[in-house]
């Protein structure tokens, strides 16, 4: 028995839109790497009512949990990297002018 994937709402959606569009149900399936009777089922449930359609836990994989992990510690450290160059430009300033002043 092979892996069960959980796929979050927006790549169902991103499937729903591309089945759509016009593309064939073979070449959706083939470009995301799902089966062909998963794609068909979630275009069903999306026609059949497309604001509740994938409504359930939204489970994202454990790659796009840590993807968003690591993007939010990269936003963090840029906002202390640049909260000490400004800490370095006003002590410079600082220095610079207790220089001026001797």
């Amino acid at each position: 028995m092979g892996i069960r994937k959980n796929f979050d709402k927006n790549f169902k959606l991103r499937v729903v839109q591309d089945l759509l569009s016009g593309k064939s149900t073979a070449t959706v399936c083939r470009d995301h790497e799902i089966k062909y009777g998963l794609a068909r089922r979630w275009l069903r449930e999306y026609q059949q009512n497309p604001k509740t359609a994938f409504s359930g836990k939204g489970v994202t994989s454990t790659t796009d949990a840590k993807n968003a992990e690591l993007e939010r510690e990269v936003g963090k450290l840029h906002m202390q990297v640049e909260f000490l160059k400004k800490c370095s430009e006003s002590l410079q300033a600082r220095l610079q002018e207790s220089k001026n002043e001797r």
